[in-house]
This record gives structure tokens, C-alpha cells and sequence, in this order.
């Protein structure tokens, strides 16, 4: 049986993705691989994941879009001071930036005069990579599962779901759902599902529910779901941090 693998919230821990692609034997002609979103900010190498992400899609892998990445493109497309501050500096942008060999003050002129759309496709790696999130799906639905960054709205047709609310979603999502497939989301670590800032285990939950978000980014664990028989794979961040 062809096993499907699902890997969610990388944010730019170039390291954990490779070893944990390693460790699963992931092999392109034999897998399907499903990547869940998040692939940036935060971390030290989003650049790097972007890469792979890029080549594993190329083979095969079907990518989905997470909240991280609608915030870049809305700010690198939209170009507006707010939507810019919001990614760059609130929910860790700049350390995407970074990871391309820029600063944030190297924007400040094309904001300032209103060019940032127009200075941004003149960076050609950046550009590139912003292209291929524009590809990027916002959920994959089989027989008998729904693969989707943040999670599902209780009660609405996925079809008839906007978007964004695909990518954002939580409590409602967590303790509302009641469908028969199960859902793999990631966007909310585990250890909140959990309600235990030392557990970074993939949360089951009772009203099937699967959240593979191990908060790699902060010192916790990046998952491989293997789907449909539930194992899980995993590496541990090398920078582990407590969140008590």
C-alpha cells in the first residue's frame, strides 16, 4: 500500500525537515507526501525550505498554503506599511527576510514611497519563491480523511469555506467538529490541544481530530503523520525550550 505522509509547521528548521525526511525513507516514487503548511518565519532557514518544498512539489508532493505564508504574500503583494508590519515584524517575518540575506530596513524606501510590490519582483530568489506559494492548495480531501493547515469550519461545505478561515481557524474547529472523516491540521501546537506546555505528542482527539503541529520551532518536535495507519515519526528540535 502506498503510504501517504503528512508533515506540518516546518517554519524554516531547514535541518529538522531533512532528517525527518531521512528517517521516514521518504522515497518520492513510492510515497505520497502532503505538507501542511508553514513552512516559514520564525526559524533560521526558510529560504532553505522553500527550496525543498519546491523540489518535493516538482516530484510529487501535493503543498498545501499556511496562515505564515498568506501573511507573506499579502504583505509582498499588497506592499501597505500594515500589512507589511504585520508579517516582517509581528509574526516573524523577518527572520525569512534573513534567511535571503536581507534586512527589514531594506525595504523601508519602497514602502515609504508605495513600490514594494514593484521592488520586490526585481529580487529574484524572493520572487521566485513567492510565485510558488501563489501554487500552493488549501486542503486535500480523500475517502476517508481532510488534510488542511488550520482546520475546518463545523457545519460549512469545505467548497463553500472561505479560504482563509481554512488557514486560521482553531477553537471552533477543535471542539465543534463532529464529521465522519478525520481531519490532519497543524497551525495549533500540541501542547495547547493538550493543555500541557511539556507535551508536544501529536493530539488525537476524541471527535477525530489529528493536530501534528509539534512545535518545532520552539524547542518541540517536527511529525510525520503515516496515513492511513496513524504511525507517527519524529525528530526532536536541537534547541528544546520550556514553555511552563
Amino acid at each position: 500500500m502506498t503510504r501517504i505522509l503528512a508533515i506540518s509547521d516546518i517554519h524554516g528548521e531547514l535541518e529538522l525537515l531533512e532528517e525527518l525526511l531521512i528517517k521516514v525513507k521518504f522515497d518520492a516514487t513510492q510515497d505520497k507526501l502532503f505538507l501542511l503548511g508553514d513552512y516559514i518565519d520564525r526559524g533560521p532557514a526558510s529560504c532553505g525550505v522553500l527550496n525543498i518544498v519546491a523540489e518535493l512539489q516538482a516530484t510529487g508532493a501535493r503543498v498545501l498554503m499556511g496562515n505564515h505564508e498568506a501573511l507573506m504574500l499579502k504583505a509582498c503583494r499588497l506592499g501597505t506599511p500594515k500589512a507589511w508590519n504585520h508579517w516582517a515584524a509581528v509574526n516573524g517575518g523577518d527572520a525569512t527576510l534573513a534567511s535571503y540575506g536581507y534586512h527589514m530596513e531594506d525595504f523601508e524606501d519602497a514602502i515609504l514611497t508605495n513600490t514594494l510590490p514593484s521592488y520586490i519582483q526585481t529580487l529574484p530568489k524572493l520572487e521566485e519563491h513567492l510565485q510558488l506559494i501563489e501554487t500552493f492548495e488549501t486542503y486535500i480531501e480523500l475517502e476517508d480523511a481532510i488534510f488542511v493547515h488550520g482546520g475546518v469550519v463545523p457545519g460549512v461545505a469545505l467548497a463553500d469555506t472561505d479560504p482563509l478561515r481554512l488557514l486560521w481557524v482553531r477553537e471552533e474547529f477543535h471542539t465543534g467538529y463532529k464529521g465522519e472523516k478525520t481531519v490532519i491540521f497543524g497551525h495549533t501546537q500540541t501542547y495547547e490541544l493538550h493543555k500541557d506546555p511539556t507535551n508536544y505528542d501529536v493530539y488525537f482527539g476524541d471527535n477525530n481530530i489529528i493536530g501534528i503541529d509539534g512545535g518545532a520551532v520552539f524547542g518541540g518536535r517536527l511529525h510525520a503523520l503515516e496515513w492511513p495507519n496513524r504511525q507517527i515519526i519524529s525528530v526532536e528540535s536541537k534547541n528544546p525550550t520550556t514553555l511552563e
